[in-house]
């Protein structure tokens, strides 16, 4: 129980903490509101769990090691932040938003996750520092697996609503594309802070 506990404060640390999903999602609430973001936050979580499948089954590894993958990746996804901060910075107020721009897609979120360096740093540290099984490798898989299916959707869920709040007091089109700019930098700057390590 103790080895599970940990795993729960450290999962909800690492899921938790601000990131290109979880500030993504709240930008995405803020710019068109919670219930518009529900297909793309399902998307994250679904790409979550081939984030954990990758990292558990040591994919990661194997496809990082070949020469010259790991420039191309992070190309390939600093390429695709930029233009999701993009989406995010230029999104009209939400009252305008329904007939102007869509909110990002369920398959917008499924590629994030399966870009986002957080995601695969944040896996791999779960994975590799904690047992909840013992001896029983396939089961301890499926329990962190559970485990980890439950918390990042409580996150990201709470993220989602909590950018859908801020939507609620900053009606003005100024404010609003002071927060969305906000969000659009912030995501940017979490995926640098994320390469970085």
């Amino acid at each position: 129980m103790d080895a599970l506990a940990s795993f729960i404060v450290a999962a909800l640390a690492l899921a938790g903490s601000p990131g290109p999903a979880t500030l993504s999602l709240a930008a995405t609430g803020a710019a068109f509101g919670a219930r518009s973001g529900l297909g793309y936050m399902t998307g994250i979580d679904i790409g979550m769990a081939g984030v954990i499948a990758i990292t558990a089954s040591g994919v990661v590894g194997i496809l990082l090691a070949l020469p010259g993958a790991t420039p191309l990746v992070t190309a390939l996804a600093g390429a695709y932040f930029l233009y999701l901060a993009y989406r995010i910075a230029t999104a009209p107020p939400l009252s305008e938003s329904s007939a102007e721009q869509s909110p990002p897609s369920f398959a917008a979120g499924v590629a994030l996750s399966l870009i986002n360096p957080k995601g695969y740093a944040a896996m791999a540290a779960l994975f590799s520092g904690f047992v909840l099984v013992r001896e029983r490798l396939a089961l301890d898989v499926a329990a962190k697996f559970a485990v980890l299916a439950v918390i990042i959707t409580a996150v990201n869920l709470a993220w989602l609503a909590g950018g859908a709040a801020l939507t609620r007091f900053f009606r003005d089109p100024t404010t609003n594309r002071i927060i969305n700019v906000t969000f659009a930098v912030l995501l940017i700057a979490s995926v640098a802070v994320a390469l970085m390590f």
